[in-house]
C-alpha cells in the first residue's frame, strides 16, 4: 500500500512536469507506458522483469527524449536492491539529450529521481521494520505460550509427585498399622482366647468375653482401616504407565484420561486385563505397534487395547486369556467387544456405579 502511495505521488510529478514542459508535444504513450509498466512491475514483483522493463524503457529514451520524464517512477522499482546500480544506465539517454532539453527540465527530473530514491529507500526500511516486528511479536508469543506450557507440566508433575508421595505415606501407615498394631491385637487375643480355656470362674469368663468382642471390634475396624489405606494408595496410571514402560515387543502408546477415584476392584481389574492383554500380544502377534486408552466418561469407563498385528486361527472359545478378561468385565456388569479387523483390538466399556 505504501509503495502505491509513493508511486502515485512520483507519477503525479513526472505527470505535471511531462504537460507543463513546452519543448514537447504533448502524447499519451509516454504516459500509457509509463504507467503500464510500473503497474506490472507492481503485479509481477520478480527481478527479470523489473530489469527487463527498466531496460527496456531507458532503451527507448534514447531515441523518445519525451520518456525521460517519466524514467524516476520507472526506477522506483529497483532502487534499495541489488540491481540499483542498474539505474546508472539512465544516465546515457540523459547525457545524450543534454543539450536538446532545457537545463531546468533535467534538474527536476534528477531532482526526481533523488526523491524516487527516498521514497523507495524510506518504504524498504518501513517494510523491513514492520516483519521484524511481526517476527519479533511471533517469537514473543511462540515463548509466552512456550513458558506457559512449561509452567503446566511442572504444576502437572508436581501435583503427580505430591499424590504419588501421599499414596506412598498410605501405603507405609498400612502397612505399620498391619505389621505393629495388627500383630499385638493378634497376640491379645489369641493370649485372651488361652485365659478363657483355662479359667473356671463363670463371673471372670463373662468379663473375659466382653473383652475380646471389644478386641475383636478393635481388630476389624482395624483391618478395615488398613484395607481402605491400601486401596486408596494403589495408583492406577502409575501401575499401567508401568505395565506400558515394561511392555519392549514394540513400541507402545498409552492414552490415559481418568480423573475419578476408581473403586480397588476396578483398578485391579483394568490392572490384569492390560497385564493380559500385553502378554497375549507378545505370546502371539506379529505386531509393530500397540495402544492403550483409558478413558472416563460421564456414565461409564472405557478400557481399548489395539494392535496392528495379523490375525490367525483368531477363536473367543479357546483362549483362556480372553475368557479371563470377559469373566473380569462380566463381574462389574460391563461391555466386551473384539474387533480382528487391521489388526487385534479389544474395547471394554463398564458403566459406573450409581
Amino acid at each position: 500500500m505504501i509503495e502505491l502511495i509513493d508511486k502515485i505521488l512520483i507519477f503525479i510529478s513526472c505527470l505535471a512536469l511531462y504537460a507543463i514542459d513546452a519543448g514537447y508535444q504533448t502524447s499519451v504513450i509516454p504516459v500509457i507506458a509509463a504507467m503500464t509498466l510500473s503497474a506490472f512491475n507492481s503485479y509481477f514483483d520478480g527481478r527479470i522483469s523489473r530489469i527487463s522493463f527498466m531496460l527496456g524503457y531507458i532503451f527507448v529514451c534514447q531515441f523518445e527524449p519525451q520518456f525521460l520524464v517519466f524514467i524516476p517512477l520507472i526506477c522506483y522499482d529497483n532502487f534499495v536492491t541489488k540491481e540499483q546500480l542498474l539505474c546508472l544506465f539512465a544516465v546515457i539517454p540523459y547525457l545524450s539529450h543534454l543539450h536538446d532539453l532545457s537545463k531546468t527540465l533535467m534538474l527536476v527530473i534528477v531532482i526526481l529521481m533523488g526523491i524516487s530514491y527516498l521514497l523507495r529507500y524510506r518504504t524498504f526500511s518501513f517494510s523491513n521494520i514492520k516483519i521484524q516486528y511481526m517476527l519479533f511479536r511471533d517469537a514473543s508469543k511462540e515463548g509466552s505460550l512456550l513458558l506457559q506450557k512449561k509452567n503446566s507440566e511442572l504444576m502437572e508433575k508436581q501435583d503427580y509427585e505430591i499424590n504419588m508421595a501421599t499414596l506412598n505415606e498410605r501405603n507405609r501407615i498400612a502397612m505399620e498399622i498391619h505389621d505393629n498394631v495388627g500383630h499385638l491385637l493378634s497376640r491379645c487375643l489369641l493370649q485372651l482366647g488361652a485365659l478363657m480355656a483355662i479359667n473356671k470362674d463363670e463371673a471372670l469368663k463373662e468379663s473375659l468375653t466382653s473383652i475380646k468382642n471389644t478386641l475383636s471390634q478393635a481388630m476389624d475396624s482395624t483391618r478395615s482401616s488398613v484395607h481402605n489405606l491400601h486401596a486408596e494408595s494403589i495408583d492406577l496410571y502409575s501401575q499401567i504407565n508401568g505395565l506400558v514402560d515394561n511392555f519392549k515387543f514394540c513400541p507402545i502408546h498409552l492414552d490415559y484420561d481418568i480423573i475419578s477415584h476408581l473403586d480397588i476392584k476396578l483398578k485391579y481389574c483394568f490392572i490384569s486385563v492390560v497385564k493380559e492383554a500385553l502378554s497375549n500380544i507378545i505370546k502371539h502377534s506379529n505386531a509393530t505397534e500397540v495402544t492403550v486408552a483409558l478413558r472416563e466418561h460421564p456414565a461409564l469407563y472405557q478400557l481399548i487395547i489395539q494392535d496392528n498385528g495379523k490375525v490367525r486361527g483368531y477363536s473367543p472359545e479357546n483362549g483362556i486369556g480372553l475368557n479371563n478378561i470377559a469373566e473380569r468385565v462380566r463381574l462389574f456388569n460391563g461391555n466386551l467387544h473384539i474387533n480382528i479387523e487391521n489388526g487385534f483390538k479389544i474395547f471394554i466399556s463398564i458403566p459406573k456405579a450409581d
